[in-house]
């Protein structure tokens, strides 16, 4: 392995940016190559169309448990973001068949653990973490098709579209498993045993699709509602005040 080559990493999602943002703090040469015309992965957090006075949405992942994920939480001290906690207070929902109406409850107090949420969505937290890399590290529109490793232990990068391979002196892959093993060829072959556990391997929340609806204010908010609802009818099985810190 040839050290003097950067380190390759697959993805620009969260990982991908933690780890490059590590490996820069310790003055490790690294390249960042994502497949999408942005960075984040399933992080993604949006404005209104000709109202940004609405604030940021989360079309992807939103909160995160402090009380029980403290390597997010002093990720988020390091980098000085800004969060609130999410709101709560009020009568919650529950749809349990079609045969009889959604029953109200009121919770009591602390019966629902705090999640918190990131000023300007989680979308703050990438920007941040892109932030802390040199210029340059990270490349956009550059799917990996195929990793090479030649006898000699050397590895290249061949990027969908570019005719010259990428050299690395290692490889840290941070797409979901089951998007490796699709899209990505290998050579020599993985075992069958390791290509196996990548195509079963689930990925947190891949099944589910998220609905924004955006309303000019929290108007369940004045009625006593938190506006956390849940439903075993469907289509939508949990739904949440997913108001930005601009309408706490």
């Amino acid at each position: 392995m040839k050290m003097h080559e950067p380190i390759i990493i697959i993805g620009a999602g969260l990982s991908g940016l933690r780890a490059a943002s590590l490996l820069t703090t310790q003055g490790i040469s690294c390249r960042v190559l994502e497949a999408r015309e942005r960075i984040g992965g399933r992080v993604l957090s949006l404005e209104v169309a000709d109202r940004p006075d609405l604030g940021k949405f989360d079309l992807g992942p939103t909160w995160f448990w402090p009380q029980h994920e403290p390597f997010i939480t002093d990720l988020v001290h390091k980098l000085g973001l800004q969060t609130f906690l999410q709101f709560n207070k009020g009568k919650i929902v529950t749809e349990r068949s079609l045969k009889e109406p959604p029953q109200q409850y009121e919770l009591p107090e602390g019966a629902m653990e705090s999640s918190v949420r990131f000023v300007g969505g989680v979308q703050a937290l990438v920007d941040a973490l892109a932030a802390t890399l040199h210029a340059g590290t990270i490349e956009l529109s550059a799917q990996v098709t195929s990793i090479h490793q030649k006898g000699d232990g050397s590895l290249s990068i061949e990027v969908d579209g570019r005719k010259e391979a990428i050299k690395a002196s290692a490889v840290i892959i941070t797409v979901p498993p089951r998007i490796a093993a699709h899209n990505i060829t290998f050579e020599p072959e993985l075992s069958s045993e390791l290509m196996m556990s990548l195509l079963n391997k689930p990925t947190w929340m891949a099944t589910h699709a998220k609905v924004i609806a955006v309303y000019e204010r929290p108007f369940w908010r004045e009625q006593g509602f938190s506006g956390f609802a849940t439903s075993w009818v469907g289509p939508l099985q949990e739904i949440h005040d997913a108001s930005p810190v601009e309408a706490c």
